[in-house]
């Protein structure tokens, strides 16, 4: 019964969306009824790009509050719903703009760069904006001699520092409690158990910063171990020889590598990497978004101005 009450849904979801003219982004990481409906799936970076390459005026974003507002700073011209406004981030709640702004006069002369998972309002205050994959790249381009301001992720700024080389860099100690909660017992166990796995890890897995810091120093090359963003991660899967793999990320994203590479195998890294935020959005929710166009998210034009400087930095370094 639930099976078709579920179809159901889907069904009448994929008619509504067309006769109102409205493109759906899913996140990697939602429920897999929702990542069904959508026409784009991929991460909060590549979901905002296609929002601003969309012929649709009306964006239904399935993903958390500060993805919708980088889509709505992206393309300001088009109206972006969210279907529950209570999907929010730990990480990205683990700065406020007070806080970030008194960290900020205390090194007057810093470079700041912030990760995507932040809000509007953090966004305005960054000279860069970054994701998981360019990061790095990002950091590289600073010159030597500034003082870099690293948010809000803690095992993500370790790692680009470790990765850079930087000794001047300033991390804020916050963290996803998704990818915190994945313990190196739980990986060890995971890859012991599947001798023959490659093992791909998202860089905000800080309970695996020994395998970060092991990479980084070139003590894995034998190991097939690999430190990639979601969608790197999923080039990554299609594109290997390997047919076993340990993910450590977001458990939803192991729906899309199966759909895409049924001949593969995918354990998670720990069964519990689990973000109850992207869970909020469930097929009633997109349902009843698309029927009563809810719910808009806006960011004022002073706070979006400022935050798109950030985030076309970002666009334009890989």
């Amino acid at each position: 019964m639930l099976v078709q009450q579920s179809s159901k849904l889907k069904d009448e979801i994929l008619k509504l969306k067309k006769e109102k003219d409205v493109v759906i982004l899913a996140h990697n990481y939602q429920i897999p009824d929702v990542q069904d409906v959508s026409d784009f799936t991929g991460d909060s970076l590549g979901l905002s790009r296609q929002a601003a390459k969309v012929k649709q005026k009306t964006i239904l974003f399935c993903g958390v509050k500060f993805m919708a507002e980088t889509a709505a700073i992206i393309s300001p011209e088009k109206k972006v719903l969210l279907p529950d406004l209570e999907a929010g981030c730990s990480l990205s709640d683990s700065i406020t703009v007070d806080e970030l702004q008194n960290w900020k006069k205390q090194h007057p002369d810093a470079i700041v760069v912030g990760y995507v998972n932040t809000t509007a309002e953090i966004k305005a205050e960054l000279d860069y904006c970054c994701t998981s994959s360019n990061a790095v790249n990002i950091v590289n381009t600073i010159p030597e001699d500034r003082e870099i301001l690293f948010l809000p992720d803690m095992f993500l700024g370790s790692y680009v520092a470790k990765m850079t080389g930087r000794k001047n860099m300033r991390i804020w100690a916050g963290e996803c409690h998704v990818h915190a909660g994945i313990t190196p017992e739980d990986v060890t166990k995971k890859l012991n158990s599947m001798k023959d796995a490659e093992f791909i890890i998202h860089p905000e897995c800080g309970c695996t910063t020994p395998f970060m810091y092991d990479v980084a120093d070139g003590s894995f090359d034998d190991k097939k171990i690999s430190i990639l963003s979601t969608e790197g991660m999923l080039k990554h899967v299609h594109e290997s020889k390997s047919t076993n793999f340990v993910v450590a990320t977001e458990t939803g994203i192991l729906y899309r590598m199966r759909k895409d590479n049924p001949t593969k195998t995918f354990i998670p890294a720990s069964d519990k990497a689990e973000c109850q935020y992207m869970k909020m959005i469930t097929l009633e929710k997109v349902y009843d978004a698309l029927v009563n166009e809810r719910y808009v998210i806006t960011v004022p034009k002073k706070i979006a101005d400022k935050a798109r400087l950030a985030i076309d930095r970002m666009l334009k370094i890989k």
